[in-house]
């Protein structure tokens, strides 16, 4: 069996223009050869493909991905072993980042009063600034925004570690009720609902059920906000949203 250059590009995602480059660079050269000389890939042209996007993805240059796969000495699953390594760093990294972005935003939305070193401390690498002008826009006029900010203007380093402990514990519960196919309006998923309205209540202002229905709602609208919580695991955004939804319908109804 083997395969046009129009369709490895549809397969892989890449443009028939790299399919060439890798040939001419000689790091991907198709196997065979039609009678009037085009491109043919074998499933073994395919398998080489994916490791190397693999390792392209993985912002490995070009030069080092081809002394890499033509090592002779290499064997295959090594290079997966490799790969499935340098992912699951990756995906950790960008689930921390994701993270740090979030309690950034809340950082500024509450009014944090911590040194320029314990912020970085707590919140990782990104600017807790970074939306103080959208925060004062959205909220700066509500009693919820006061209240925050009079609560927070109180903790200390400790507490913030403490909320965020208590969030990614909390993280980590609500996926793995996903995982075991619970559903949104389910008794199981309505209870961590509830439990997120309370750490508001409890930490930063009171939160009624109808308010924070429409911070589910939120929760889906704004990507930031979606990204975070689609970091601990795809779905969970839009499936907190409606177990958000279900929770407030039955202590309102």
């Amino acid at each position: 069996m083997s395969y046009t250059v129009g369709q490895v590009a549809g397969f892989a995602g890449v443009t028939v223009r790299t399919l060439h480059h890798y040939d001419e660079i000689g790091l991907l050269v198709p196997g065979e050869r039609s009678h009037a000389g085009h491109r043919r890939y074998s499933d073994a042209d395919l398998d080489r493909l994916q490791q190397i996007l693999f390792y392209r993805e993985l912002g490995f240059p070009l030069d080092e991905v081809a002394v890499l796969l033509d090592d002779p000495a290499a064997d295959p699953r090594a290079h997966l072993r490799r790969q499935h390594d340098l992912l699951t760093a990756r995906i950790e990294q960008l689930r921390k980042m994701a993270a740090a972005v979030e309690h950034a935003m809340e950082a500024r939305t509450m009014g944090i009063d911590l040194t320029p070193e314990e912020k970085f401390e707590v919140f990782g690498d990104k600017d807790p600034e970074q939306y103080a002008d959208e925060a004062e826009a959205r909220w700066g006029g509500t009693e919820h925004y006061a209240e925050s900010q009079r609560r927070v203007a109180r903790y200390s380093k400790e507490d913030w570690q403490r909320i965020q402990d208590r969030s990614a514990d909390w993280g980590r519960r609500y996926a793995a009720l996903m995982a075991a196919g619970e559903p949104p309006t389910g008794e199981a998923a309505m209870a961590l609902a509830e439990e997120h309205r309370r750490h508001i209540c409890t930490w930063y202002y009171e939160c009624p059920h109808e308010l924070h229905r429409r911070l589910g709602e939120m929760y889906v609208a704004d990507e930031r906000f979606k990204a975070f919580y689609e970091s601990l695991r795809p779905g969970l955004a839009e499936h907190l949203n409606e177990a958000i939804a279900a929770n407030a319908a039955r202590h309102t109804s």
